[in-house]
């Protein structure tokens, strides 16, 4: 009997603890408030770009010969046309010297020429004027005005060979600048290859050979990347972009697309990409350099001020699950969804600033109904 009344004790103790901790073991879920915010819908690259200046001359001189000057080194900042190096041209320099001072005595004979063609056109009309008065002879005239065309004609002539000579310094000036390397744009000086002294040649046809000037403009930078084909569609040229790389990890650099590939890449199978072109224009971009590994995000829209939750609290079929502020009954709301991205969804309707939405949509027992409170 006393068995059996200790085993009723001890089943309704049992129940009782059972029943109490039922009682107390409540739903609990963890929430995220909404809030008003900006939403950003962006593609990236699949692997990563590289950072490369708008215009990169490997530049030589179109002749052979020796070095003889050599007026920057690496590093140097140039100006368009500043000379680089010039090779050994003293009989060029020559030439053209020569030629200058033909073209000056040939102009000095011109002048001489036409003064003499001026004063037999002077004298010309003089004697026309007299034999208007039979003052001068019928022969006399015509002499002179004879005179007078064959000077007009040697002064054209004169004039023309002046040209002939002009002509010529223009030769000896180009033969002359084959021998001298110019830059071609404003920039800075990557490398020279090529000392004092040293024979240079240009690059045979078919065969690449290092440049003697390697040229980088460094006003113009932009990142070559690939996107999934997937999202290429969506990025065309305009759009807003923003540039990261390994070596400033803490800082991001504004760009804008200025080109998309009209193709699409199968290097790889099973990741095919295209390439995408962002140039950056950020005020600090003085402190990257052509070379470094850089990721680029493509921001495809955007909204500012907006209702949002993270993308994760929303279903498939574009509900949530909403609960009171001091928790309650759980209840599973339709919303309007606008621009999203993988973090963060844009809320048209359905929810308030304020309202509390369940995170926490994977733990059991969730469901739209149930009682629950908040962590």
């Amino acid at each position: 009997m006393n068995k059996l009344l200790l085993g009723m004790v001890i089943v309704a103790v049992l129940a009782g603890i059972y029943a109490n901790n039922r009682e107390n073991n409540e739903l609990v879920v963890s929430v995220v408030e909404v809030k008003l915010g900006d939403v950003i819908a962006s593609v990236t690259n699949t692997r990563a770009g590289t950072v490369d200046a708008c215009r990169r001359s490997g530049i030589a001189p179109s002749t052979g010969g020796t070095i003889a000057g050599l007026y920057v080194k690496d590093g140097d900042s140039v100006e368009a046309n500043q000379l680089l190096l010039e090779l050994w041209n003293a009989d060029f320099k020559a030439q053209l010297k020569l030629a200058e001072r033909d073209a000056v005595a040939t102009r000095s004979r011109s002048r001489q020429s036409c003064v003499t063609s001026s004063v037999a056109q002077r004298k010309a009309e003089r004697l026309v004027r007299l034999q208007e008065k039979n003052v001068a002879s019928e022969d006399a005239v015509e002499a002179a005005v004879g005179d007078a065309e064959s000077s007009a004609a040697a002064c054209e002539a004169s004039k023309d060979a002046v040209k002939v000579k002009q002509a010529a310094i223009a030769i000896a000036q180009a033969t002359l600048q084959r021998t001298q390397l110019r830059a071609p744009f404003a920039g800075v000086i990557a490398e020279i290859n090529g000392e004092l002294g040293e024979f240079v040649t240009p690059s045979p046809v078919g065969v690449p050979t290092p440049p003697t000037v390697d040229l980088i403009d460094n006003s113009c930078l932009y990142i070559m990347a690939p996107i999934d084909e997937v999202d290429a569609p969506e990025v065309r040229a305009g759009l807003k972009a923003w540039i990261t790389l390994d070596a400033f990890k803490k800082r991001r650099f504004s760009g804008e697309v200025r080109r998309v590939a009209p193709y699409v890449l199968d290097l790889e199978k099973q990741s095919r990409t295209v390439d995408v072109e962002a140039v950056i224009d950020d005020p600090d971009m003085a402190i990257l350099l052509p070379g470094y590994s850089a990721d680029v995000e493509v921001i495809i829209d955007e909204r500012h001020g907006v209702l949002y939750v993270p993308t994760v609290v929303v279903l498939e079929d574009s509900s949530v699950y909403v609960i009171p502020a001091g928790g309650g009954l759980v209840e599973k709301r339709i919303i309007e969804t606008g621009l999203s991205n993988w973090e963060q969804t844009e809320v048209v309707k359905g929810l308030e600033e304020g309202d509390f939405v369940i995170r926490s949509i994977d733990r059991e027992g969730v469901a739209d109904g149930v009682k629950a409170r908040i962590e």
